[in-house]
């Protein structure tokens, strides 16, 4: 008999976008994991034992056919009622290709070709996977520890009920972040870089916050940035959202946006919600914003 309890997350996407990573995260969260599992065996390993599952399955699985898979997963859900995810990990062609040339590693599609070559038509073959996930983590921008803390707030075993909230401070220069569910433009404060004694500090110190904090577009945009998160954020915890990622951006990523994310923090901390933050640009090119 299946246990009805049992949880299932799929693991796939492209290669080099850190679905190792994405196992052991789960592993630690007391998943079972099983790496480059053929389909076909998919339904007897699934169906076999108890408790959290974790399956890594992409284009070097033997037997891969994503069509195969879904296939075999919508037949698995309407005979055992399990509840099932798939996770597909997403990565910028241009950065999975520099990540085979630093590891001297061949990209399993591309044999004599060139690695881009090999990447494009992985991504071809995975489209309907893509399509079909339930969670598409972009890795490009994302270190190993914030994948871990997305996947776990979505489906660690002691999964909190209260949402989870992770504020990112970025710069538009170095591209969105593409995992963001809500964006926030603050290019139209005042930028320190033009200060040259605040030009190589951060939002974090105190000279460029007291710069920050006398323009007079500031507590305006704030007041109404909390006012509109206030009573969002119930209304996505009642949808069922585990982990939302707010993500506030300004030229470089180093002063204002990190600014207002560090004012967030501190409406989040009063209001006792759970939340992570991350300044991902902020040493990113140190002395320009």
């Amino acid at each position: 008999m299946t246990d009805k309890s049992r949880r299932v997350v799929i693991v796939t996407g492209m290669s080099g976008a850190g679905k190792s990573s994405a196992l052991r995260a789960l592993e630690d969260s007391d998943f079972e994991t099983v790496d480059n599992l053929p389909v076909a065996l998919l339904s007897a390993v699934v169906t076999a034992g108890e408790g959290p599952l974790a399956i890594g399955i992409d284009v070097r699985t033997r037997d891969f056919d994503a069509s195969q898979l879904l296939e075999a997963l919508n037949a698995l859900r309407q005979s055992t009622g399990l509840a099932t995810w798939i996770v597909f990990l997403d990565c910028d062609s241009e950065i999975l290709g520099q990540r085979y040339t630093e590891t001297r590693r061949p990209h399993p599609l591309a044999d004599d070709l060139p690695v881009l070559v090999g990447i494009e038509t992985e991504r071809r073959l995975l489209a309907p996977l893509r399509e079909q996930a339930e969670l598409l983590i972009d890795t490009s921008r994302l270190a190993p520890s914030d994948l871990k803390r997305i996947l776990l707030g979505q489906y660690g075993v002691a999964q909190r009920r209260s949402l989870q909230v992770f504020l990112m401070s970025f710069g538009y220069r170095y591209g969105l972040p593409r995992d963001a569910d809500l964006v926030f433009d603050v290019r139209f404060l005042k930028n320190p870089h033009y200060v040259p004694e605040l030009k190589a500090q951060t939002g974090i110190d105190s000279e460029v916050a007291a710069f920050i904090a006398r323009d007079a577009s500031l507590a305006p945009f704030l007041d109404h940035l909390v006012k509109l998160l206030e009573p969002l954020l119930p209304l996505y915890e009642a949808e069922g959202k585990s982990y939302l990622t707010i993500a506030v951006g300004c030229t470089g990523g180093q002063h204002r946006s990190v600014y207002v994310v560090e004012q967030l923090k501190a409406w989040l901390a009063g209001k006792h919600l759970p939340f992570n933050v991350r300044h991902r640009d902020i040493y990113a090119n140190r002395g320009t914003n």
